[in-house]
């Protein structure tokens, strides 16, 4: 009797209601994560690509081309800024190695140019505030009067560092409601090069000295300050490094081609503010407002001892106060060669991010040797939070094995005002194959068992079992 009790429990359990009622349920759950799944990895094929070239720029052995680009080519309406890409190319698309042409820095900033009206298209200066139809847009600071207030921006590293905003946050542009009225958004691109075929000194063209490049003066005419032995104020546009003795002028034309990868705005991706911190700037508190004095650029000079591990390192700190509370989504350093990273560190010690460069280790484009060829970047796995009015310490380190002049310690960071929390309560919104494969299983199985009753039935309904 127990057994038979058994079987009619087993049957009753397993009853066409109740296998239906199991596939029906399966199949659901299957579609709303496929529904889920299908929506986010759409996002992932609605990423747009444009690849662009700046206009073209004439260079010879030891000649600088530092000039902004206005009105340049970028995508336009309410969109999420992706990647920006960039490297220096020839006429015929090939790229060229820093050891020709060193691209010192590109950088991309916003502005906003009252409709109709006329901005030269090429400059050797930055247009700024000083002109009545031109309103600059730049990131969320630090730095004093729009200084550093680039969107995107990179050097000799830019072929090997990851520029990518993970999903789901963008750079919002084109938002209408920031456009002031009877102004229009554009873009300015700079581009910085040195031609560093045959000269006498190629780091030292690299590093701008002054005495290779035979500059007293800034390139608004005034005085070198004294003790200024190089950097930007003596590689302006149209200067000349020294070349060898001999050699022959040849003349090559240039671009820039930059890739931008976007996507179109939508409700539920997340804007970040972009901040730019600089190793030397000293703030300063008056009145309750803090001034800042980013430099941009220092001197490393030659170590007289070596250290316990045998190198010689130049460590140069500054704390900041972060403005505003938010969740770092991404985080580089800049620096030029001789750099042997940079970190910021948060109020209670714990590292926000540390970048670390990359140095080539051949002659081809993207690997070339003795240049840093790639910045380390940061996309925190667990939330990185800054809170507002947090003191952090930047720290750059250079080696000072030798001098240097000119280098940067720039540090970038995305902030989010709020972190992604992923639907459903779970930690990835996409399905794995796994996960479907156990789905389906299960409804297979199930059906099984429904067409097996159904067979069943016809032949030994309430058969009991032999004992």
């Amino acid at each position: 009797m127990w057994a038979v009790h058994g079987n009619l429990q087993r049957r009753r359990l397993m009853s066409p209601l109740w296998a239906r009622s199991l596939i029906s349920t399966l199949i659901l759950a299957l579609c709303l994560q496929l529904s889920h799944a299908h929506l986010w990895n759409d996002d992932q094929t609605q990423v747009k690509t444009s690849v662009y070239l700046s206009k073209a720029f004439v260079m010879k052995p030891g000649s600088v081309v530092d000039r902004y680009y206005y009105g340049i080519d970028f995508p336009k309406g309410h969109v999420a800024l992706k990647s920006f890409n960039a490297e220096v190319v020839d006429e015929t698309g090939v790229p060229v190695p820093l050891h020709e042409t060193y691209l010192h820095h590109w950088v991309v900033a916003r502005y906003y140019q009252r409709i109709g009206a006329q901005v030269s298209d090429v400059s050797s200066s930055y247009e700024g505030d000083n002109n009545l139809d031109f309103k600059v847009a730049g990131n969320s600071g630090i730095c004093q009067n729009g200084s550093l207030g680039q969107y995107f921006g990179l050097g000799s590293e830019t072929r090997g560092t990851e520029t990518h905003v993970p999903d789901p946050y963008g750079i919002e542009i084109g938002k209408p409601e920031d456009v002031p009225a009877g102004f229009e958004e554009k873009w300015m691109l700079n581009i910085h090069a040195i031609d560093t075929r045959n000269v006498v000194d190629r780091l030292g063209c690299t590093e701008c000295r002054c005495d290779l490049y035979n500059v007293t003066k800034d390139k608004s005419g005034q005085p070198l300050r004294p003790g200024y032995v190089g950097g930007l104020r003596c590689c302006y546009d149209e200067t000349q490094c020294r070349v060898k003795d001999g050699v022959v002028s040849e003349s090559r034309t240039l671009y820039l081609r930059y890739t931008v990868k976007w996507v179109e705005w939508k409700y539920d991706m997340l804007p970040v503010r972009i901040y730019i911190f600089d190793v030397t700037d000293t703030p300063r508190s008056s009145g309750g407002s803090i001034t800042h004095y980013c430099r941009v650029e220092y001197d490393v000079e030659q170590c007289t001892s070596v250290m316990a591990n045998g190198r010689c390192i130049d460590s140069k700190t500054t704390s900041l106060l972060m403005p505003r509370a938010g969740y770092v989504v991404y985080g580089v350093a800049h620096q030029h060669s001789g750099g042997a990273g940079s970190t910021l560190y948060g109020e209670d010690g714990r590292v926000i991010c540390s970048s670390i460069p990359k140095y080539g280790t051949g002659e081809e484009a993207g690997n070339e040797r003795g240049y840093i060829v790639g910045m380390s970047t940061c996309y925190p796995q667990s939330s990185s939070y800054i809170s507002g009015g947090e003191t952090m310490l930047l720290e750059s380190n250079y080696s000072s094995a030798q001098d240097h002049t000119g280098v940067m310690g720039l540090f970038y960071l995305m902030i989010a005002d709020e972190v992604y929390k992923p639907e459903l309560g779970s930690s990835d919104t996409s399905i794995s194959f796994s996960t479907v494969l156990i789905i389906v299983g299960v409804a297979v199985a199930a059906a099984a068992v429904l067409g097996y009753q159904r067979r069943s039935r016809s032949r030994d309904q309430y058969q009991p079992m032999l004992i």
